[in-house]
């Protein structure tokens, strides 16, 4: 397949110039599924594994592949295996904080242009939860388009109250409502993706994620489960991150059901994200005001007249302390991590000197 087909534009073509290997081929992560890969390029889908030195000298999971990524690789096996030996500079990257208590990264997609955010106008519709998407996708450098989906199951006033919603907080953001089971908006869906750019499908378990991929698709390739209906929860179907070409020539990665969505290293995402929030905060008395009772407080003087929502400052300042939190235990981690690889060259150096 030609690599333009695959999203392999003017900017990926000025870093594989500066990063060219003689006797390997450029390919894209098309599949992620634990440590095994599949790359797509110009030998259509190959299964892929990471050479060693690649794996050794990865400080962390920011330096090993994730789907969207473009490769150098080289093929193996009458062109049955390839080998991952290099990654291309990212475009953009979308990450969170691994679930759980583990404080690492877990790298999603990279090199999306727009992430879909999906959220269903039933029970699982929340403005929090879209602000920590938001926050994530900003911060990746990448554009966001709101996915309301299911529109349904409620009347035609709640919808446009719930659009209402995030407009007053949002009005930049783009907002589409659809169906999946009438139809309803899949056209405008659809006309909205590009050929060759890439996109990125994100959302909770039961939203209809890979129910919209298949409609996308035309087809049902992949498999779907029945949402509970005591929380509109679904189990997860989609078991591992993708990459999906439609017939449109758009790219579409799809990833599991988030039933948490933890942030790391966000000040850019939120800055933007909460845009009025910050704007305010450089007009507060102290540099290092907290927000919380300091006098000369802007955003307190703000919250005070009504002028910002008491939800939406605390969602920030909770983002804002999560975040840091989580920065300052993965330095902290980093910090164990490399004293312990020191202290492991120095046993193999000792076990050297007595053989």
């Amino acid at each position: 397949m030609e690599l333009i087909k695959l999203g392999f534009d003017y900017w990926f073509e000025d870093k594989a110039r500066l990063y060219a290997l003689s006797g390997y081929q450029l390919a894209r992560i098309a599949a992620v599924d634990k440590d095994s890969y599949v790359v797509i390029g110009e030998k259509n889908e190959v299964f892929a594994e990471i050479e060693g030195k690649l794996r050794f000298q990865a400080s962390s999971s920011l330096d090993l592949p994730t789907v969207g990524d473009w490769v150098y690789v080289k093929y193996y096996n009458d062109d049955t295996l390839a080998i991952i030996h290099e990654i291309l500079p990212r475009k953009s990257l979308l990450r969170r904080k691994t679930a759980g208590k583990k404080i690492d990264y877990q790298l999603l997609s990279a090199n999306i242009d727009t992430a879909f955010i999906m959220q269903s106008l039933d029970a699982n519709f929340n403005l929090r939860r879209l602000e920590r998407y938001l926050v994530a996708v900003k911060e990746g450098g990448i554009e966001p388009v709101a996915l309301l989906s299911k529109a349904d199951l409620i009347p035609e006033k709640e919808i446009q109250e719930r659009i209402a919603a995030i407009r007053q907080v949002y009005n930049e953001l783009k907002v589409m409502v659809f169906s999946n089971k009438t139809g309803l908006g899949l056209e405008d869906i659809q006309r909205n993706i590009e050929p060759g750019r890439t996109y990125a499908l994100l959302g909770s378990s039961g939203v209809g994620k890979t129910t919209l991929l298949n409609r996308l698709i035309g087809e049902d390739i992949y498999k779907t489960a029945a949402v509970r209906i005591k929380d509109s929860h679904g189990r997860h179907t989609t078991s591992r991150r993708q990459l999906t070409i439609l017939a449109s020539g758009g790219l579409l990665i799809d990833t599991p059901g988030l039933r948490e969505f933890g942030n790391i290293s966000i000040a850019t995402g939120l800055n933007e994200t909460f845009n009025e929030i910050s704007s305010l905060a450089q007009k507060c008395r102290f540099k290092d005001c907290t927000h919380t009772n300091e006098p000369g407080c802007a955003i307190i003087e703000a919250l005070n007249k009504g002028q910002i929502p008491a939800e939406r400052l605390n969602s920030f300042q909770k983002l804002q302390k999560e975040a840091r939190y989580n920065e300052m235990s993965y330095v902290e981690k980093r910090k164990k991590d490399k004293a312990f690889g020191k202290y492991v060259k120095n046993i193999l150096k000792e076990i050297k000197k007595y053989k």
